[in-house]
């Protein structure tokens, strides 16, 4: 079916409202195959869910979009393309055809070396894009990046996009877990991070310190490598249609929502401050319980859940300004986010607008708070934290890579 869509120019997109298990796994290979993508709410909840539900559909219908297209990336010679990842239908080796393309859609594509690139030199990157667009009108959207060759490690490194690499290592682990053991693939992100610091260690560096050295642009490559251990898609005692989305909402994920969505966005919500300019002030704190003090409450976000985490001992009046209620204990799982006539109440609904902006997505909010389910929920995401079956903590994970490290050399 998803084929015979793709030929006919189709593309489908699947908004799932539901309380049960519907085996997303079958149902994402339509989308997946014509461009499209799925919509997931679960458990749908009738009083928080249309809001998120009406803007989704919006959002999908008026956004800038292209139909019909071909795509195809062409390199240097000494260079050649590996493989595509995205949503697509390919039916010819050399280019992809994608009966929808859209602003919040990307395409990864990996590259082969195998040839000699003089040092000194430049190689040339083009991608080129036929697509109608909306109008009717038929254009070619044309892409070109030439990037000097050196033989020079050093500058390697020091050029390195760590975001990038996340994203590659993101979608390769997507694309491997319906045939590859999760603990196998965990192994496999931590291996690569352990390589990419020795080669670091061996040939760039010249001290012989037992000192763990990490290269400036790679410095927080050992977060990235934990959270992504952590991330959904490699749990194992996730939900077998959660996993299943994940693997779906990863295999388009742009660059800037991939990293919010291995590493969250973590913002005190009791303090927010405003500046003259009406800015709000609202730095991110590090994912740990460390920074979670029960006397706060704590906005985190990842692109598709929103969570709100009430401390025990929160100020009842800082609750009434907030969310209307004068206590944790009366605060529903399923939070319609209001704005009340109080410059707290403002102030947040500015940030939640501003996170819905950036991310593109309207999120739903779930309240989370001590002793309950919801707690394990939110503190699942504070990646820099031990996790119960057999994910290590930030300080044990540096340990662990630096022993590693010291046993190569």
């Amino acid at each position: 079916m998803a084929i015979e869509f793709a030929k006919c120019q189709v593309c489908v997109d699947v908004f799932l409202t539901t309380q049960t298990y519907i085996d997303i796994a079958s149902i994402s290979v339509i989308p997946g195959t014509t461009g499209g993508q799925v919509y997931y709410y679960y458990p749908f909840s009738s009083v928080s869910d249309p809001a998120k539900l009406y803007n989704d559909l919006r959002w999908n219908i008026i956004r800038p979009q292209g139909f019909e297209a071909v795509m195809r990336v062409r390199c240097s010679q000494g260079i050649e393309v590996k493989e595509y990842y995205g949503n697509f239908c390919k039916q010819i080796p050399t280019d992809i055809d994608l009966p929808a393309i859209d602003s919040d859609k990307t395409i990864m594509v990996t590259l082969k070396h195998d040839d000699k690139l003089p040092d000194g030199s430049e190689c040339a990157f083009q991608c080129a894009l036929l697509y109608t667009t909306l109008y009717g009108q038929r254009r070619i959207r044309v892409s070109t990046l030439s990037l000097p060759c050196t033989s020079n490690l050093s500058n390697m490194f020091r050029a390195a996009d760590l975001d990038t690499q996340l994203v590659c290592s993101l979608k390769q682990v997507a694309n491997g877990i319906p045939s590859t053991p999760l603990l196998q693939l965990r192994e496999h992100v931590t291996n690569i991070c352990i390589n990419n610091l020795l080669a670091y260690r061996k040939l760039c560096t010249s001290t012989s310190s037992g000192q763990f050295i990490l290269p400036e642009a790679l410095k927080l490559l050992p977060l990235y490598t934990l959270a992504l251990t952590k991330t959904t898609g490699l749990r194992v005692d996730g939900r077998l249609d959660d996993r299943s989305f994940w693997i779906s909402y990863v295999s388009h994920i742009s660059t800037p929502s991939a990293v919010g969505l291995v590493l969250p966005r973590m913002i005190a919500i009791h303090n927010l401050e405003q500046e003259e300019d009406g800015h709000i002030i609202h730095p991110t704190l590090p994912l740990s319980n460390e920074f979670v003090s029960e006397e706060g409450i704590y906005l985190l976000e990842n692109g598709i859940d929103g969570l709100i985490y009430i401390g025990s001992w929160v100020d009842s009046d800082i609750l009434q300004q907030l969310f209307g209620i004068s206590s944790a204990d009366q605060a529903p799982t399923q939070l319609v986010l209001q704005q009340y006539d109080n410059p707290l109440s403002k102030k947040l609904n500015h940030v939640v607008n501003e996170i819905r902006r950036q991310r593109s997505s309207y999120l739903r909010w779930t309240l989370c708070k001590k002793g309950d389910p919801s707690e394990a929920l939110f503190s699942s995401y504070l990646v820099e934290d031990p996790t119960p079956k057999d994910g290590q903590s930030y300080s044990e994970f540096t340990a662990f890579l630096h022993q590693s490290i010291q046993r190569k050399l």
